[in-house]
């Protein structure tokens, strides 16, 4: 088969190349998946760079989590009824070191979820980080009907999912976007109110917008931009739900935070203990079958332009960065 692979971290040009490789054999317990889409995540981008921990250790590396494609074999103890299944899969590349951007996988079975007949191989790479990690970033907010959210990144992939999953749970939605191209993006998925962080005050305008309240929670992007004014930016007993930060340090002042009950829950989908992960996979389905339910655009690279498939994702994709296999 062919794959990606990287056998030292650094930048895209510098570490990523396309081999052949034996193709793998699924063990006990797992399927062999013939890929049809890879999809590129930040998380995955980072980990390249060695801008993070994970894929550490590893001799070689192929990368991507994220996938869809269809079942070609299956290993010993696997429903012989799932041959020939078409699937989305999730987790490829974590705590182990080979992942989507190859023409097959091998991963346990409970790593793969059928897709719907209805949709596309390139909506099924598209699923798994960020519609998983806005589905339970969703999920714990709580009840939100009558609440207000903020989502900065809106037009990202996961601020996408996150906007119409709040909206679609009852929430009013403020979408936080960086120019007028990706305000009416968000506009068009559902946001009730768009805030301009390069021309706005972004504290200033969600005061306004929500008569001096403050908002009830956040689903955050970047935790280090956001976390100084989570005090400003929510409600008494407001939440903040945050996924991501473009810096390891974060640092909030601590007397509007503990004067104003803010909660913060952090989390990583890749780790999401088994009851979360059942909940945010019966979520996913529920919305995948959903009338109308939008996913973002995508831009798609053939396996040999990996670089820059990367490259795209590290200047801000502003679509779903896909390799096709």
């Amino acid at each position: 088969m062919r794959a990606a692979i990287y056998t030292t971290k650094g930048p895209a040009a510098d570490v990523l190349r396309v081999i052949e490789k034996t193709d793998p054999e699924p063990a006990a317990g797992e399927v062999r998946v013939k890929l049809a889409f890879s999809g590129v995540n930040p998380s995955d981008v980072k980990s390249r760079a060695g801008a993070s921990a994970r894929g550490s250790g590893y001799p070689e590396v192929i990368p991507h989590s994220d996938g869809a494609g269809t079942i070609d074999k299956i290993g010993q103890g696997v429903n012989p009824a799932l041959l020939g299944q078409r699937v989305w899969v999730f987790n490829g590349q974590w705590d182990r070191p080979f992942g989507t951007a190859a023409e097959f996988i091998t991963l346990p079975v409970g790593q793969t979820v059928a897709l719907p007949v209805e949709l596309s191989f390139e909506i099924g790479a598209s699923i798994a980080i960020p519609l998983m990690t806005a589905m339970h970033a969703v999920q714990s907010c709580g009840s939100l009907v009558g609440k207000t959210v903020l989502v900065p990144g809106a037009a990202g992939s996961v601020g996408f999912y996150a906007t119409q999953l709040a909206r679609m749970a009852g929430a009013h939605v403020i979408a936080i976007v960086s120019n007028e191209q990706k305000a009416q993006l968000a506009k068009d998925i559902g946001a009730h109110d768009v805030i301009n962080y390069k021309n706005e005050s972004v504290t200033d305008r969600v005061q306004a917008l929500t008569n001096n309240r403050g908002a009830d929670a956040i689903i955050d992007v970047d935790a280090a931009t956001h976390a100084p004014l989570y005090g400003s930016l929510l409600t008494f007993d407001g939440k903040a739900v945050v996924y991501g930060s473009n810096q390891p340090q974060v640092s909030m002042p601590f007397g509007p935070m503990i004067m104003g009950f803010i909660n913060i829950y952090y989390f990583i989908v890749y780790k999401l203990p088994p009851h979360a992960m059942h909940e945010v996979l019966a979520g996913v389905n529920a919305v995948l079958a959903a009338p109308g339910f939008k996913h973002p655009p995508t831009s798609i690279y053939p396996l040999a332009d990996i670089v820059k498939a990367h490259q795209q994702v590290e200047r801000g994709a502003n679509a779903k960065v896909l390799i096709q296999l």
